[in-house]
C-alpha cells in the first residue's frame, strides 16, 4: 500500500467513517475495518476479492466502560511489516519464518477513553486482538467481548462442543474431550448449551478459515465460541462460573495495560490452512530454557490397557525394559506411584532406567476444589513453595518430567496455574505434559519444556466404552485435522493387540499410521510388551527409528471425518502417513513430486484386520488404496 493511498483512507476513516484495507504481503487477502454509521466497528476479509468474513463485530466492554459501541477512529498507525524467525522442537515445522503486515487502530469511546486494535494480514490468515493502556482507566475489568466470525449461510462447520464446567467422572469437566460434529450447518446451536472449543474449523466455498486464540501469558481467561450463533455468527465467549482456580479470579483484570490474546484466523485453501503455523506464529518468543534439556521423545506407558493396578514397581520396570527394547526415550509412570511404590522406590527405579538410557516421568493430580478425583499425588503443587519444593525433589531423583492430570477450566486464575507450573518445572529443568487440560495456545513456543498436551477424547476413552472406540476412525481423523492443527497433542495412540471387552476396529495399519500423524512432543504408546511381540519386526524396525522431532511437514490431502494423509520430514528422509475412516476402501492421489527420485518403503494392512503387508514405492504422483478403517506409513529416502 503506498503511502499517499493510506494517509487519503486514513483521513477518510477518521472524518468519515470509512473502511479501509490492510493487505497481506501476497495480496490474496485482505481486512478491512470500519466504524459503521451506528458507531459500532467491524472487520470482513476476501480472499482473492471474494468474501471470506462478512462484516464482524468487534469491541470490549469493561467494568464502567465500554468499546462496543459510540467509538470514534482517532488515529491509524502506518502499516508495519512483521517479520519473525523461530525454531519448535515440538510441532510440524522446526524452523518457522513468520511474515506479515500489521496496523494498529485507536479508537475512543464516548468517554474519551481509547482502546487499540491491532491487525495482522500474512499469507496464511489473519489475527487481531484489542489493547487498553489508556492511564485515565484505573482498574481495567473485562467483562464482555464483542469479537463476531459472521460466516456466508452456506458455509459449513466443523466443531468441538465444550463440555459443560464440573460435569463427568470426578467433576473434571471440562476438559476439550468431546467427539466432534462434522460438516454441520453454520449457526447450529452447541449441543451442550456451554459453547464451542477452539481450534474451530469452516469450510465456505473452496476456503478454509481455523479459529484459534494465541499468546496466553497467565493475565487473560481462555475463549471459546458461543453456544449460539444465530445467523452464522459466531462469537467469542468466555469461560463459565466454576472454571477458576481456588478462589481465584474468572476473568482478566489489571490495573495496567490490559491486552487480550491474539484472535486467530487461518485462511486459505485446505493445504495452506493445514499447514498454518499461526498458532505459534502468534504466541510469545520462548523463555530461557536449557536447550539440552529439550528432548522430545517417545514413551512407554502401561496405565492404557493395564490401568492403576500396574503402577507397582515390578511393572513399571518392565516397562522401562520394554523401551530399552523398543529404542524409546521415556516411561510414564501414571496415577498412584506415591502409594504404591513410593519416593524412595521410584529413586531406585529412576537410577535402573538411567542407566539404561532411559527417563522417567511422572504423573501429578492438580487437585484443588476443581475436582473429586481421588489419585494421588495431589495437593503438591497448589503453591508456589509447594512446586518449588516438590520439583526440587524430583530433579534431585533424576526424574525428567511431569504429568498433571484433572484441571478445572479457562478462568484467569486457571490460565495462570498453568502458565506458573511451566515457569517452575522451566527453572527446575522438567519437561511438561498437561492432561485433563486446555488447550495450549501456543504455549509450546513461549515453555520449550511443553512437551504435550491431552485437550482431546484420547484413546483411554476407547477402553471404557465401545461407543467410543465405534468412533474412533473418524474422530482420529478429526484429532489429526482439527485438534492437533496448531499444538501438540498427547492423544496417546497405539494399540497392536487387544483392549479388554472391547472389539477394536481399526486396522492396524490405522494404528501403526497415528505415530506419524498425531504431533506430540513425547508420543505416549499405548501398546504394551505382549502386543508388540505379535507384530513382524519391520514394524518394530520402524517405531524403534520414527524421528522425535519433525524438520518439516506437508498436508497431501484429506476431509475431516474421512481421511487423511501428510508428509513430515526428518533430516533426509520424508515420512508418510495416511488413514480411512471409512468402511469401503478408498484411493488417494499423492503428489510427492517435492521429494525427488527417492525411493520408499510401504508398510500397509495385509488382508486380515491385524496384518501388516510391505511394498517399495518411488515418490512422484502415486494412487494409492486404503482398506477400510486401515491405514499405512512410508518412508522414503
Amino acid at each position: 500500500m503506498k503511502t499517499n493511498k493510506l494517509g487519503i483512507l486514513a483521513g477518510l476513516a477518521l472524518f468519515g467513517g470509512a473502511a479501509f484495507a490492510l493487505e497481506s504481503p501476497n495480496k490474496q487477502l485482505d481486512v478491512s475495518v470500519t466504524v459503521n454509521p451506528d458507531q459500532s466497528l467491524s472487520y470482513a476479509v476476501k480472499r482473492n476479492g471474494q468474501a471470506v468474513l462478512l462484516p464482524s463485530p468487534l469491541g470490549l466492554t469493561l467494568a464502567g466502560e465500554d468499546f462496543s459501541r459510540g467509538l470514534k477512529l482517532v488515529a491509524t498507525s502506518p502499516v508495519k511489516p512483521v517479520s519473525e524467525q523461530y525454531t519448535m522442537a515440538v510441532g510440524k515445522r522446526a524452523a518457522v519464518r513468520y511474515q506479515a503486515n500489521e496496523q494498529v487502530y485507536s479508537l475512543a469511546n464516548g468517554a474519551g477513553h481509547k482502546m487499540e486494535v491491532a491487525f495482522r494480514v500474512s499469507d496464511d490468515g489473519v489475527a487481531f486482538r484489542y489493547i487498553v493502556a489508556d492511564p485515565n482507566i484505573g482498574a481495567k475489568r473485562f467483562v464482555s467481548e464483542a469479537t463476531g466470525f459472521a460466516f456466508n449461510p452456506k458455509a459449513r462447520a466443523f466443531l468441538q462442543p465444550m463440555a459443560v464446567a464440573k460435569s463427568g467422572w470426578g467433576k473434571t469437566n471440562p476438559s476439550y474431550e468431546e467427539h466432534y460434529q462434522v460438516d454441520i450447518p453454520v449457526g447450529q446451536p452447541a449441543p451442550l448449551k456451554a459453547g464451542w472449543v477452539f481450534p474451530a474449523l469452516f469450510r465456505s466455498g473452496d476456503t478454509w478459515i481455523a479459529l484459534t486464540e494465541a499468546n496466553m501469558d497467565g493475565a487473560f481467561h481462555a475463549s471459546r465460541l458461543a453456544s449460539d450463533s444465530p445467523g452464522g455468527v459466531y462469537r467469542i465467549a468466555g469461560p463459565t462460573a466454576p472454571e477458576n482456580f481456588t478462589n481465584g479470579g474468572l476473568l482478566a483484570e489489571t490495573s495496567g495495560t490490559l491486552a487480550t490474546p491474539w484472535r486467530v484466523l487461518a485462511i486459505g485453501s485446505l493445504n495452506t490452512v493445514m499447514d498454518s503455523t499461526l498458532g505459534t506464529d502468534l504466541a510469545a518468543p520462548a523463555v530461557p530454557f536449557d536447550a539440552k534439556l529439550v528432548q522430545p521423545g517417545h514413551a512407554s506407558w502401561s496405565w492404557p490397557l493395564l490401568k492403576d493396578g500396574a503402577t507397582v514397581f515390578d511393572v513399571q520396570k518392565k516397562f522401562v525394559d520394554f523401551a530399552v527394547d523398543m529404542k524409546w526415550d521415556y516411561t510414564l509412570v501414571d496415577a498412584e506411584w506415591d502409594k504404591q511404590i513410593g519416593y524412595e522406590k521410584m529413586a531406585e527405579l529412576v537410577r535402573y532406567a538411567a542407566g539404561k538410557g532411559v527417563g522417567i516421568l511422572v504423573w501429578y493430580n492438580s487437585a484443588g476444589a476443581w475436582n473429586d478425583a481421588p489419585q494421588t499425588p495431589r495437593n503438591m503443587l497448589l503453591t508456589p513453595e509447594a512446586r518449588a519444593k516438590e520439583f526440587a525433589r524430583l530433579r534431585e531423583m533424576g526424574i525428567k518430567g511431569v504429568k498433571i492430570d484433572f484441571f478445572g477450566g479457562d478462568g484467569v486464575s486457571m490460565i495462570k496455574y498453568y502458565v506458573d507450573i511451566l515457569k517452575d518445572a522451566a527453572k527446575a529443568g522438567l519437561l511438561v505434559n498437561f492432561h485433563g487440560a486446555t488447550l495450549p495456545r501456543g504455549l509450546e513456543r513461549t515453555y520449550p519444556n511443553l512437551m504435550t498436551a491431552e485437550a482431546i477424547r484420547g484413546f483411554e476413552f476407547t477402553t471404557f466404552d465401545q461407543r467410543d472406540e465405534n468412533a474412533v476412525p473418524a474422530h482420529a481423523v478429526n484429532a489429526a485435522m482439527i485438534r492437533n492443527l496448531f499444538d501438540p497433542m498427547d492423544f496417546t495412540p497405539m494399540v497392536f493387540g487387544d483392549k479388554a471387552q472391547i472389539k477394536r476396529v481399526t486396522r492396524n495399519g490405522f494404528e501403526l499410521a497415528e505415530s506419524v500423524l498425531f504431533l506430540s512432543g513425547i508420543q505416549h504408546f499405548a501398546e504394551i510388551p505382549q502386543g508388540m511381540a505379535g507384530v513382524p519386526e519391520y514394524v518394530r524396525t520402524f517405531l524403534r527409528e520414527l524421528p522425535r522431532r519433525w524438520d518439516d511437514s506437508r498436508f497431501l490431502t484429506g476431509y475431516p471425518g474421512s481421511h487423511v494423509a501428510v508428509a513430515r520430514k526428518s533430516g533426509d528422509s520424508w515420512y508418510v502417513a495416511g488413514i480411512n475412516a471409512g468402511r469401503s476402501e478408498r484411493s488417494i492421489e499423492l503428489d510427492l513430486s517435492f521429494m525427488g527420485d527417492r525411493k520408499g518403503v510401504m508398510i500397509t494392512d495385509g488382508v486380515g484386520q491385524r496384518e501388516f503387508s510391505k511394498a517399495e514405492l518411488t515418490a512422484g504422483k502415486l494412487r494409492l488404496t486404503i482398506k477400510p478403517r486401515g491405514g499405512f506409513v512410508a518412508v522414503f529416502q
